[in-house]
């Protein structure tokens, strides 16, 4: 029987994780990126979908081509930041669904319906893109999700050769830097946004 996290963990991943817009001089290794994707990995998505496609920009070169796709504000994070990556969906990762969820022909819900996998890429991988952000606080990182972008320009410049694939989200990814956070916004109380029934 699984048991609470300490408050600690808790604390890490929730309650004083924050969303940084700048991170310190101090380098995130490949293993990171991995250990990142294998946490992330074993989130829930609808019939073991697994829909989300990662590019990690880690070179000065990728990631100057990434922030010409955003505002600017966004495009010097992404200069400033030791990683970012692009969390993008594949609108046909039906075709993988014999092998991930073999327990029933899943394939076949999708084919032909070009609408419900769109959709269901696009709820799938927003789930695993917050998967990311908590999988990279479990390890000690930090993130800066963001959506300021031209999807056209991210799709051009780093997913052309995949045609089914398409950007989501972007984050910063790093040891943030506790100057370049603001003050958190409003959390409202349970009773503000919930009701049991």
């Amino acid at each position: 029987m699984t048991q609470p996290l300490a408050d600690q963990a808790l604390d890490q991943i929730f309650r004083t994780a924050r969303t940084y817009n700048g991170y310190l001089d101090k380098p995130v290794s490949n293993e990171q990126l991995h250990a990142i994707w294998d946490l992330m990995k074993m989130g829930p998505t609808s019939a073991n979908q697994l829909p989300a496609r990662l590019v990690w920009c880690t070179t000065p070169e990728s990631k100057e081509k990434l922030a010409a796709c955003t505002m600017p504000a966004n495009g010097a994070k992404i200069l400033s930041a030791p990683v970012s990556v692009i969390v993008a969906m594949d609108t046909e990762f039906h075709e993988n669904l014999p092998w991930l969820f073999p327990h029933a022909d899943a394939r076949a819900w999708f084919a032909g319906n070009d609408a419900l996998r769109e959709r269901s890429a696009f709820l799938n991988t927003t789930l695993q893109a917050a998967y990311f952000i908590v999988a990279a606080r479990a390890l000690g990182l930090d993130t800066g999700p963001m959506t300021g972008f031209s999807n056209d320009a991210v799709d051009a410049a780093f997913l052309a050769e995949t045609p089914a694939f398409k950007s989501v989200m972007i984050s910063t990814l790093g040891y943030g830097d506790p100057a370049t956070i603001f003050e958190r916004s409003p959390r409202p109380d349970f009773d503000k946004f919930n009701r049991i029934v």
